[in-house]
């Protein structure tokens, strides 16, 4: 039984990525404990929305940390990110469809803060050649992290190999973005 804050949220990423309206009772089940404990771990639906958004912006901010956006080569970089944020795709894809976290400052503030990071990283290999300029960076960002939550989804839903993700990812973003062919 699953009682650690860590793994319920875990449990609740699984249920509410693809079910957004998912019953307390469903997450509950999907995390091996009663209602009760998750009550206890989780006064309520909004604090539990709450902790699973925080977890997944942590996670993202640490892949782009652990993938060192900030340094050398930005197709290089993005290639480091996208094997970095791959494993926490369905996190990704629980962001995108959660409307009710706009309304937290902290979350917001978080999203606001590792969004800039993406962009800085397209704009820079924008400006070295590396990515379209007809594409702004902004719509880089938003387009790399939806198609994260889209692998997070494929691999939740059976219909792709966790091991095909990130070069999945890699060729189907990089295919797009890249200003000339490079070597893959």
């Amino acid at each position: 039984m699953a009682t650690d804050r860590d793994s319920v949220l875990e449990a609740a990423v699984g249920v509410l990525s693809r079910r957004p309206t998912a019953h307390l009772d469903e997450i509950a089940r999907a995390a091996g404990i009663s209602r009760a404990t998750l009550h206890r771990l989780f006064p309520g639906r909004d604090a539990l929305i709450r902790e699973v958004g925080l977890l997944g912006l942590q996670r993202f901010g640490a892949a782009l940390d652990h993938a060192a956006v900030e340094e050398g080569d930005p197709h290089a970089a993005l290639r480091r990110l996208v094997d970095a944020v791959v494993p926490d795709a369905t996190l990704c894809a629980f962001l995108t469809g959660e409307s009710t976290l706009y309304d937290n400052d902290e979350i917001n503030e978080l999203w606001e803060s590792q969004i800039a990071r993406m962009h800085a990283l397209f704009l820079r290999g924008q400006q070295q050649g590396v990515f379209r300029v007809e594409l702004s960076a902004a719509w880089l960002s938003e387009a790399f992290f939806d198609l994260v939550a889209g692998i997070g989804w494929a691999i939740q839903d059976g219909r792709l190999a966790p091991r095909d993700a990130a070069f999945s990812l890699a060729e189907l973003f990089l295919g797009g973005a890249l200003r000339a062919p490079r070597p893959l």
